[in-house]
């Protein structure tokens, strides 16, 4: 199990390789489905009681969804008429149902940073919301 874990962060797409996204709109959703990678690695981690993973796995959660959040606003498009802003409202959603279910299988001495974590993406829920829900000021 540790091997597989192991060899799956070796492979698998960093936020830096996002980072060199150009299309902002791809970043947003290429970011998003980073986090959504590391969820499963936070549970394979934990799985294999690897406690400094599953806070490295959150980390990189947390990261990837603010950066979603910023290529968005990066774009200046109005939230209102683009799909991608309710695409990645609608993403960050399920991450935080696929959070929920991973600090309930975490005792309860180590859900402090899922929590943290699962905070941090609530409000980044809520402003997209705010901005897909009002009218642009000019």
């Amino acid at each position: 199990m540790t091997t597989f874990l192991i060899l799956w962060v070796a492979f698998a797409p960093d936020l830096a390789s996002v980072k060199a996204e150009p299309d902002l709109d791809k970043r947003s959703d290429l970011a998003l489905a980073n986090a959504d990678q590391y969820i499963d690695a936070a549970r394979h981690a934990w799985a294999s009681g690897d406690i400094k993973a599953v806070e490295s796995a959150l980390n990189e959660i947390r990261q990837s969804v603010e950066l979603s959040y910023d290529s968005l606003h990066q774009t200046r498009e109005n939230p209102r008429h683009s799909k991608f802003y309710k695409r990645s409202e609608q993403k960050i959603l399920s991450l935080l149902r696929r959070l929920k279910t991973l600090r309930d299988d975490i005792d309860v001495e180590n859900r402090e940073t899922v929590e943290a974590v699962m905070r941090r993406l609530q409000e980044l829920h809520d402003l997209l919301l705010t901005d897909i829900m009002s009218k642009r000021k000019s």
